[in-house]
């Protein structure tokens, strides 16, 4: 996927149209590639991010949650220090590049207003934000590029900024039918639709593949294979979606997998891949990309705070997992053991014919229909009557092996279900709050060290509040011990709890008021309990609900471990999009 320039330039202009002349009244860095700014305009307070991280680079107005650092990094202080307070005059775009300059009037170290220029150049592994003085000066970057990184063109503080080198394309808004036609010529040997990112300045693959399954009918040909009509047909495409751009009459569209994997999104419509994909459409450029990368940005966020976590609870995993096959092993071995007490009671049974000395023993079993002969192994130190207390000894103790095993066995799986409902809620943590949470719950029970939090430890997150279709309060534990606390202390007996059937997940609870609630409040309630699950991503989920009365935590269990009856199952698949409108937002 890729943040072309024609989506930028909309990007671009949806900016300017709230944020111009508003001033920057907070500037924060949530991460090591990624700048917060908040505008305030007349209108309201705006977030706009940067972002230039190789895969998720970009820049746009969010309503994401992001958790800051207590103690901002250098850039950001220096940030702090020229832009807090400026006024953002204007934002500029060289063509379609996938560079915008943010214009920021702000006074100087000496009080006297300065013309500062905040320059985001979206360009993948290259991304970078650049702050340039009012002379054309670098005053720092975000990523400073050196002479051993980059011998075409460095940027680093006090050099001249220089654009880019670019190459001359023509633009899908203002071109003739020669020119694309001289460009068709000039890469005549190349697929159409690769020569067209080569042709046209801005525009994505994903854009250029829907012009070519538009013009070829889903084919794929090289440039000098191209029909008239082929040709004709790839232009009408073109010229209309420029049309319905400059208008505003565009579609934003999102593309997924059916199994909820986002892929990829472009400025219009994207019909090429059929019924593989699933799109949905949002209102604005910026909607888009906030939806997009929020979830991916939460998530690596997680991973990079939390990746010793994560390393630690799937190597906990494995060792249970091995130690539990190991044990299973051995109880395969143990169900011989009825064996062993059969051959010590043939022994005792037929002792009299039986001498010390002999190697084995030849004697008719009993047990079975027409006394089949059985030869057993004997110690030939050993008396017939030793040899039989030698079997019943190893029965004894393959028995006692066995109910040992049973136990550890048990004890492991459940120690296994304990752990991955912690490697579940941490795939779903989304600040640094949540995860301290999970580290304290680990150190509560003795897997990691508590660690130390110099000053007032963070206060923990209240559990994540919905509201149905029918009015009422659905709530969802954020890890186990919340869990816990939700369902058994914070709850009545007539609320109704519920949770994804033998997959790990969080505790969901319907706060009833005492009424029997809709259907449809249950169906949602289920759909929240699934999407909170390790199963969000798949389809006809099974979920358990029934009343707290009938919820109990077994003595000993571990955090989050219940048992309970009298439920009912409803099946359902998680919808991303619905359980996010059914969400309070948290303030």
């Amino acid at each position: 996927m890729a943040l072309d320039g024609v989506y930028l330039n909309i990007i671009k202009k949806e900016l300017e149209s709230v944020l111009i002349n508003g001033r920057a009244e907070k500037i924060h860095q949530p991460s090591k590639e990624e700048i917060l700014f908040t505008i305030r305009t007349r209108d309201g307070a705006y977030k706009l991010i940067f972002n230039t991280n190789a895969g998720t680079a970009r820049v746009h107005i969010t309503n994401m949650q992001i958790e800051n650092p207590k103690t901002p990094p250098m850039f950001c202080m220096l940030m702090r220090k020229h832009l807090l307070s400026g006024k953002l005059i204007s934002i500029r775009q060289d063509g379609f590049e996938r560079i915008l300059y943010f214009d920021f009037d702000s006074a100087n170290e000496m009080g006297d207003i300065c013309r500062f220029t905040l320059a985001v150049e979206i360009m993948g592994r290259h991304s970078n934000l650049i702050l340039i003085n009012d002379e054309g000066k670098i005053i720092d970057s975000i990523k400073r590029v050196g002479h051993d990184m980059s011998s075409v063109r460095m940027v680093l503080p006090g050099m001249t900024y220089k654009v880019p080198p670019k190459d001359k394309r023509l633009s899908i808004f203002d071109f003739t039918i020669d020119e694309f036609k001289n460009g068709l010529y000039k890469y005549e040997n190349q697929i159409f639709s690769k020569s067209l990112t080569k042709i046209f300045e801005g525009i994505s693959p994903v854009f250029a593949r829907e012009i070519e399954f538009f013009a070829l009918r889903g084919k794929e040909k090289i440039c000098s294979e191209l029909s008239g009509d082929e040709i004709d047909r790839a232009l009408f495409f073109i010229n209309k979606t420029a049309e319905e751009v400059s208008a505003h009459k565009n579609r934003f569209t999102v593309l997924r997998t059916k199994e909820g994997q986002l892929k990829d999104f472009c400025f219009c419509n994207i019909m090429q891949y059929g019924n593989l994909m699933v799109t949905r459409d949002f209102a604005s450029a910026c909607e888009l990309l906030d939806f997009f990368y929020s979830s991916r940005d939460r998530m690596a966020r997680t991973k990079q705070r939390a990746s010793d976590l994560f390393k630690f609870l799937i190597n906990t995993s494995d060792r249970i997992s091995r130690r539990v096959a190991n044990q299973r092993e051995e109880l395969k071995e143990c169900a011989e053991r009825d064996m062993l007490k059969l051959y010590g009671d043939l022994i005792m049974s037929n002792i009299y014919r039986l001498e010390k000395g002999m190697g084995y023993a030849e004697v008719e079993d009993y047990t079975k229909e027409g006394m089949p002969t059985v030869k057993i192994k004997l110690d030939k130190r050993l008396t017939p009557s030793q040899n039989a207390q030698k079997y019943y000894a190893e029965y004894r103790k393959a028995d006692t092996a066995e109910k040992m095993l049973t136990s550890l066995i048990k004890s492991g799986e459940e120690e296994m279900r304990y752990i991955d409902s912690v490697f579940d809620a941490l795939t779903r943590a989304d600040s640094e709050s949540d995860i301290n949470e999970l580290r304290a719950e680990l150190a509560e029970q003795g897997y990691i060290k508590s660690s130390r939090i110099k000053g007032k430890p963070p206060k923990a997150l209240p559990p994540i509040r919905f509201i149905s279709s029918d009015g009422y309060e659905i709530l969802v534990g954020r890890n186990n011990r919340q869990n816990d606390k939700l369902t058994l202390k914070e709850s009545n007996k007539t609320d109704i709890w519920l949770h994804t059937q033998k997959i790990t997940g969080s505790h969901t609870v319907i706060r009833c008021r005492g009424e029997i609630p809709p259907e449809r409040t249950v169906k949602e309630a289920c759909m929240i309990a699934a999407y909170h699950s390790s199963a969000k991503e798949s389809s006809n989920v099974p979920v358990d609900y029934t009343e707290i009365r009938y919820v109990k935590k077994p003595s000993g269990a571990k955090p989050g471990m219940v048992i309970f009856t009298n439920y009912r199952t409803v099946y359902v698949t998680p919808d991303e999009e619905f359980v996010e409108k059914l969400r309070v937002k948290q303030k």
